[in-house]
């Protein structure tokens, strides 16, 4: 059973099979979201209603081989894909997703091979989101030394500052009202535009 991090984890499983369903179920005890559909075309409905932390893909399925989804959704969404082939199909569908990031275990798999592939995806996916996170605040923070930039410049140009000054100004500003140094910035672009 995997051991969650603080996230909140969240599955699709893609099967026609009561049991395999069943066995994924299993492996997953404690994710916030087990989602369960019949067919690629269901789940394609369950992809763009909701975001999936891990897709894991049964196949083969009624309405098709399943590849094409897979690769799908690691074209266009963040979730990571595990696909479980029977031996027969297992080395074409390796072949044909591998390059894409999917996860292909063959079936039948060892005993507790869906809980440690399930442990790697989400520590993967817990990684990140923690990526994002950063990638999310750095650029946050470029915006606002953008703006706090742009602010200085006309501080220099309109009312003859130094760049120092204008910096001491912005902060000064903003430590008098109590607002961030952004929002002042902001206000003052506003004015001398």
């Amino acid at each position: 059973m995997p051991r969650l991090s603080e996230h909140k984890h969240s599955i699709l499983i893609v099967s026609s099979s009561e049991k395999f369903t069943y066995e994924i179920k299993k492996s997953v005890v404690g994710f916030i979201t087990i989602d369960v559909s019949r067919s690629v075309a269901l789940a394609r409905r369950c992809i763009l209603e909701k975001q999936y932390n891990i897709v894991v893909i049964d196949v083969p399925l009624s309405d098709e081989t399943g590849e094409d989804f897979a690769i799908d959704i690691t074209e266009k969404c963040n979730s990571s894909v595990i696909i479980v082939a029977p031996n027969n199909m297992y080395g074409n569908t390796v072949e044909r997703v591998n390059n894409h990031g999917v996860l292909v275990i063959p079936r039948p798999y060892p005993k507790g091979r869906m809980d440690m592939a399930i442990r790697y995806l989400t520590a993967i996916q817990d990684k990140m989101s923690v990526l994002d996170s950063q990638y999310r605040n750095a650029r946050h923070k470029l915006e606002e030394i953008k703006i706090i930039s742009k602010a200085k410049i006309l501080l220099v140009q309109k009312k003859n500052m130094t760049e120092d000054e204008a910096h001491k100004y912005i902060g000064k500003s903003a430590m008098d009202l109590g607002m961030p140094r952004v929002k002042v910035a902001l206000e003052i672009i506003d004015e001398m535009e």
